[in-house]
């Protein structure tokens, strides 16, 4: 025996789709009633099943703005043209006097082969208290692998023009580290008979902040430590010699000088200090 159950039941509605082709709502529930057509009762013994409703359509996204380009930099910040690092103003003597500590400065510490730059150089910019940079031009000069010109295996155009092309690159890095806040101290063998290529190059590269320092021990010493090197580094103690003879043109010419013969390298580097306060009160004419 058949029941009568009625029409059969619609389609469920799909949200963003009309009515279904061929099915009226309105023509099997007639009525004024205009809200959602009433659901017909279910089978006998069939639960009834909500029939879902139209979901809203979400807003269309708009698109985030593209950031603008940003300039190529060099590290944080742009550099300016031309040397940035420029020296204290007449008035800085009677100013207060920045800690060397603390201070962003650039320190050139001269010297010849033995001398003991280098370490000086990495100890005092490894115990500051701000970021400092050590950067030595030898280490620089020896990127150059093939086609490296030795000076020890005799002075030619091509040694001359690594020495150059090694001195603009520290001085490039010594600005970027500068610009960037961060203190640097470079190390290098500057004769004092060769101005142009020596302090003059370096004040183009970094600027006429640039403190320059001499370490000069005993020719004794130099030999002594120069003995202890090994490589390229080493030199002949007659090539030692004669460098020794050439820094001691720097003796009169107002540049602060260490004597390190009796002083390690921690004592060196305080003795360093002492005399950058000095440098940054009244800095050195050079």
């Amino acid at each position: 025996m058949q029941h009568a159950v009625g029409p059969p039941l619609p389609p469920p509605h799909q949200p963003g789709h009309g009515p279904t082709p061929g099915w009226s709502p309105a023509a099997h529930h007639p009525g004024p009633h205009q809200g959602p057509p009433a659901v017909p009762p279910p089978y006998p013994g069939q639960q009834h099943v909500p029939q879902p409703q139209p979901q809203a359509q979400p807003h269309p996204q708009v698109p985030a703005p593209v950031p603008p380009a940003v300039p190529e930099s060099t590290g944080r910040v742009v550099l300016p043209p031309g040397a940035p690092f420029a020296a204290p103003g007449p008035g800085a003597a009677q100013a207060l006097v920045p800690d060397p500590a603390t201070a962003t400065v650039a320190v050139l510490l001269i010297g010849p082969a033995g001398a003991g730059k280098t370490s000086v150089a990495q100890h005092w910019a490894s115990h500051r208290r701000v970021p400092t940079a050590h950067i030595s031009l030898d280490d620089v000069r020896e990127w150059v692998r093939s086609g490296f010109a030795d000076p020890q295996a005799g002075w030619n155009d091509n040694s001359e023009a690594q020495y150059r092309l090694a001195r603009r690159t520290c001085g490039f890095s010594a600005r970027n580290f500068l610009a960037n806040g961060i203190s640097c101290i470079l190390d290098d063998a500057v004769f004092p008979d060769r101005p142009v290529v020596g302090l003059g190059g370096w004040k183009r590269h970094v600027g006429p902040g640039l403190l320059p320092v001499v370490l000069l021990p005993g020719l004794d010493v130099v030999l002594e430590r120069n003995a202890l090197r090994s490589g390229n580094r080493r030199l002949t103690d007659e090539e030692v010699a004669r460098i020794h003879g050439r820094m001691a043109g720097w003796f009169g010419s107002g540049l602060p000088i260490i004597d390190n013969s009796q002083l390690d390298v921690a004592e060196t580097a305080r003795v360093l200090d002492e005399i950058l306060v000095r440098s940054l009160a009244s800095p050195p004419q050079w």
